[in-house]
């Protein structure tokens, strides 16, 4: 926000046996609250060095107190996302307070509602769909580009240009021409109903959402006003007649028109739920991962001029597109190399249904569970060095020879990111698209981070930009 200390039983299956997890040490009245509250990726770091691949972490005072079960090693994080996800749910205070927020689209919904979303969604989400938005990523690529020449100094801040692009690119797929005023509001009221989420969902305790508090207002005037405009362009759609063919080419026309059998259509409500989660996590994951590629690429100047001169020699002058992704491989590992580093999701949370045990340790039903791709893309068992950045990492033969989950940026599972090779697909063309424009000089060489609901920047990412060597 790490040799592993574990017991090295190695993963179990599910009941109540294992060994008492061993505790992070902290304060004697509140546990970990101040060092959570305070810097909670270097937390779950210090848990990992000191306690091993699984850690229980109190925070909180006496009657307060909530306690997180750790699992830190690729087989854990297994377990809980893949092998045994039937019993690590999401049914934590964070998760329903996203839910209140920003709607029970596929990223919060569960059981038959998740299972029934999934299957009207999945077919948007075909490698040749995802295929087919690659024009509209390289033209808002293309935009920036073109801004930039008059940036002051020559200097911009990538993580806030990315910011931007990719919510450009994520609305313009998702409502065609329906686009500027959308992103206006979501830019304006995206930060308040994030903030008030991790406000809520990170709190021992709260306030119903209907008392008129100062933070209630502010939050449901956001709301109200995200709402309206996704509703007013849904009716719209509707009344055109979205689909394939139709007036809704984009992925709202498409998600319109999905639905038959014994899956019937989204309804209003449910299509504004899915536009919402999709807008929230299809521009700020991807938006980290493109900004912190170009972070550290203007770092290491000869790993940025070897991707450069991949691109150069593969895509020369033309636009690239979806055809490209196979075809940049050394790209494709700088990016990967960035998402370790700096996993949009660097900490993911369940609940246990039941007694499991997990690395050797007893995890109680009930539980409240976390994986950490943070802590996971640092562990030395799988990364030597792991705080290097070294894009040879990801080469077929290296990661042939690591477990699968030693590197999961998108989750994994049956719940793993519907949207992962749309965001591969976005930063590697976008990627391409800068190095082949620009030469980037850092200004600022550290850049802390701050976890909302995904890993941002907390302050400036600036880039001078260059003329390509």
């Amino acid at each position: 926000m790490a040799v592993a200390q574990g017991s090295g039983t190695g993963v179990g299956g599910g009941g109540g046996t294992g060994t008492r997890a061993p505790e992070l040490s902290g304060a004697p009245l509140i546990g970990s609250m101040l060092d959570l509250k305070g810097d909670s990726l270097g937390t779950f770091l210090r848990a990992r060095r000191e306690e091993g691949d699984v850690v229980r972490i109190t925070a909180g005072p006496p009657g307060l107190r909530a306690e997180l079960y750790c699992a830190f090693s690729a087989e854990g994080a297994q377990q809980v996302l893949a092998s045994e996800s039937a019993n690590f749910r999401k049914d934590n205070a964070f998760y329903q307070e996203v839910r209140d927020s920003f709607g029970n689209g596929l990223l919060t919904s569960q059981d038959e509602d998740y299972l029934r979303q999934r299957r009207l969604v999945q077919p948007l989400f075909t490698r040749r769909r995802v295929d087919s938005y690659a024009s509209a990523v390289a033209a808002e690529t293309q935009a920036s580009l073109d801004a930039w020449r008059s940036a002051p100094g020559g200097v911009v801040d990538v993580a806030e240009e990315m910011m931007g692009l990719a919510l450009r690119a994520v609305a313009r797929i998702l409502f065609g021409t329906d686009v500027e005023a959308t992103i206006e509001v979501v830019d304006r009221c995206f930060p308040v109903i994030t903030e008030y989420v991790l406000r809520r969902g990170y709190s021992p305790a709260n306030v119903p959402r209907t008392w008129p508090t100062p933070g209630n207002r502010r939050a449901a005037a956001a709301m109200d006003e995200l709402y309206g405009v996704c509703d007013e362009i849904i009716r719209r759609r509707k009344d055109e007649g979205g689909g394939e063919g139709g007036a809704g080419e984009d992925l709202l026309g498409l998600l319109a028109a999905a639905g038959g059998g014994e899956d019937p259509a989204f309804d209003a409500g449910e299509l504004r739920d899915q536009v919402l989660i999709f807008l929230l996590a299809g521009h700020e994951t991807t938006a980290t991962s493109l900004a912190f590629a170009l972070h550290l690429l203007a770092l290491h100047p000869a790993e940025q001029e070897r991707a450069r001169e991949e691109v150069r020699r593969v895509v020369g002058d033309r636009t690239p597109g979806a055809e490209d992704l196979e075809r940049l491989p050394y790209l494709t590992q700088v990016l990967k190399e960035a998402m370790r580093l700096y996993p949009a999701a660097p900490v993911i949370g369940r609940r246990a249904v039941a007694a499991t045990t997990v690395d050797g340790h007893l995890v109680p039903a009930g539980a409240d569970v976390i994986v950490a791709p943070w802590v996971t893309h640092r562990h030395p068992r799988y990364w030597p060095d792991p705080d290097r950045f070294d894009p040879e990492r990801f080469t077929p033969e290296a990661e042939a020879g690591r477990p699968r989950y030693a590197w999961f940026p998108f989750g994994g599972g049956p719940r793993a990111c519907i949207g992962q090779h749309f965001s591969m697909l976005e930063s590697v063309i976008a990627l391409a698209m800068v190095l082949r424009e620009y030469s980037l000089e850092p200004v600022d060489r550290e850049v802390p981070v701050s976890t909302g609901i995904t890993l941002r920047a907390a302050g400036p990412a600036r880039c001078r930009l260059l003329p390509p060597k």
